[in-house]
């Protein structure tokens, strides 16, 4: 600031010496600016209270004292600042022994030794290896099955294709005969018709069950023959 009120006075030095001003108006300014100088010189702000040689160390039995400059860690911040000055006892800094212990199995985990980093790779190649002869074996044993189940398929292909047709051709028979029976054409969803269907299928029941026991007379007719013949 003095610097620039420095400046100020050379400038209105400067201006005097140009013709065209009166010199009242630099008389005015002149004064102005001395007294503002007089003033800049004459202040004398107050010091900054900065305690260098005793640190801030938190009360911990406060209740005003925040409870992040309570913990461990906020202890080893002012021990590494201040050293013993910090009242913080060094001992207390060391990592209790579950601490430990856990520092020791995160940097296993994350950092383990070269040993046991050969080792793991060994055992993943192997399950790796074991997995992919697996999967050959079973692409293998599936090959060697592909012809009977082409087969098979080919078959029940077939068999499904024929079953349609046999249903098929009963339908339109059973169509046609309803047709003679009742005269006219029938629709396949009336009563009518679904209750001819039961009675035919009943009808043929009986038949099979007639050629069944047909069969089982012809069949002890022929073993007995033998024996009254002997």
């Amino acid at each position: 600031m003095a610097a620039s009120m420095l400046c100020r006075t050379a400038a209105l030095c400067r201006c005097r010496s140009l013709p065209g001003l009166s010199s009242s108006n630099t008389v005015l300014s002149a004064g102005w600016q001395g007294g503002l100088l007089s003033q800049t010189a004459a202040y004398n702000p107050r010091p900054l209270k900065l305690n260098l040689h005793e640190p801030y160390l938190p009360d911990k039995d406060s209740e005003k004292t925040p409870q992040w400059q309570k913990t461990a860690r906020y202890d080893r911040k002012l021990f590494g600042r201040y050293g013993s000055a910090s009242g913080v006892d060094p001992a207390s800094l060391w990592p209790s022994h579950e601490e430990l212990d856990k520092i020791i199995a995160e940097e296993t985990e994350w950092n383990p030794p070269l040993e046991v980093m050969l080792k793991n790779i060994e055992a993943k190649e192997k399950l790796e290896s074991e997995k992919r002869l697996a999967r050959e074996k079973l692409i293998a044993a599936n090959m060697a099955k592909m012809p009977k189940m082409v087969a098979d398929w080919r078959r029940e292909k077939r068999e499904t294709k024929q079953k349609l047709k046999e249903e098929k051709a009963r339908r339109e028979k059973l169509l046609a005969e309803a047709r003679e029976r009742f005269g006219f054409a029938v629709d396949p969803r009336s009563n009518k018709f679904l209750e001819m269907v039961a009675e035919i299928e009943k009808e043929e029941k009986k038949k099979k069950k007639l050629m069944k026991r047909r069969l089982r007379e012809e069949q002890t007719a022929t073993t007995t023959t033998p024996a009254t013949s002997s």
